[in-house]
């Protein structure tokens, strides 16, 4: 297993995501708990945002961490493109942060494209990283265009990461983005790299070569596409779960390594991309 260098820390490369977390009362405790067996086992990337139930998974990750020292966590909240300018990103960066009950974030990113200039938005990203408030900012959900645009700027290439969704079915990326990025030495953050539970109907979990890879590796299908989707050291996976069971296997995935020939196989099954595909999202 190797850690992923982002933003001057190395990290374990998989995550926990909390879309769709903290809304529900009766599951509360559980999903404190989901977080925490992930913590307990080496995770350290949490990855939130204030769109997230309007504020209430960065509530809950704020219960979830209190045993811990903040200082071995990697927090990641993102700003609503609508906030992103000079005056209203601050607010926002400090409304998180008390949700968050922390001092500061490890990663601010901007949640997508907005009508706000991006110029705008690193100018304050900028400022508050200078006053201590966040470590480093990125973006989420934008495309190669996107990313030249802000390679430009004077502090454009300050930029830590992009967060796109990305799973052995959503491949598009690697026609462009990914070696855009690799060039430019900035890891990647894929939500969805488990498909959300294999929902996004290209029936990964189905496939009976995955299914003796994972037979190969005394796991299961879901733990070779994290393991698949970290194979290159320079990407972080952020699947989400509120299951106790489903963070601890998540978590050994990233000591499988898959061989020359699982690539292979999985390759002839879900093809790299030969053309430019529009970015997968949500």
């Amino acid at each position: 297993m190797n850690k992923v260098k982002i933003a001057g820390r190395k990290v374990f490369p998989i995550g926990l995501g909390t879309w769709n977390m903290g809304d529900k009362a009766d599951k509360f405790e559980q999903e404190v708990e989901a977080i925490r067996v992930g913590l307990d086992n080496g995770i350290q990337v949490i990855d939130t945002a204030e769109m997230y139930g309007d504020g209430n998974a960065e509530r809950l990750v704020a219960h979830a961490i209190k045993p811990y020292n903040r200082e071995e966590l990697f927090l990641i909240s993102k700003v609503l493109p609508s906030n992103a300018s000079k005056k209203q990103l601050p607010i926002s960066l400090e409304n998180s942060l008390k949700r968050l009950n922390t001092d500061y974030l490890d990663l601010y990113l901007l949640h997508w494209k907005g009508n706000i200039p991006i110029e705008e938005t690193i100018e304050a990203l900028e400022k508050v990283k200078r006053q201590g408030k966040i470590k480093s900012w990125g973006v989420s959900n934008l495309d190669v265009d996107d990313l030249e645009k802000i390679m430009i700027l004077p502090d454009g290439i300050k930029c830590a990461t992009n967060q796109v969704r990305y799973n052995l079915g959503d491949r598009g990326i690697e026609f462009d983005l990914v070696p855009m990025m690799n060039k430019l030495e900035m890891p990647l953050i894929a939500y969805a790299p488990v498909a959300r539970g294999d929902s996004f109907g290209t029936n990964l979990t189905k496939q009976k070569v995955l299914k003796e890879i994972a037979k190969k590796h005394h796991s299961d299908s879901f733990q070779i596409l994290l393991a698949w989707c970290i194979r290159n050291g320079q990407t972080i996976a952020i699947p989400q779960s509120s299951n106790t069971a489903y963070v601890r296997e998540n978590v050994k995935a990233a000591e499988i390594q898959l061989t020359h020939q699982d690539l292979e196989q999985l390759d002839s099954i879900y093809p790299k991309p030969s053309m430019k595909q529009p970015l997968a999202l949500w």
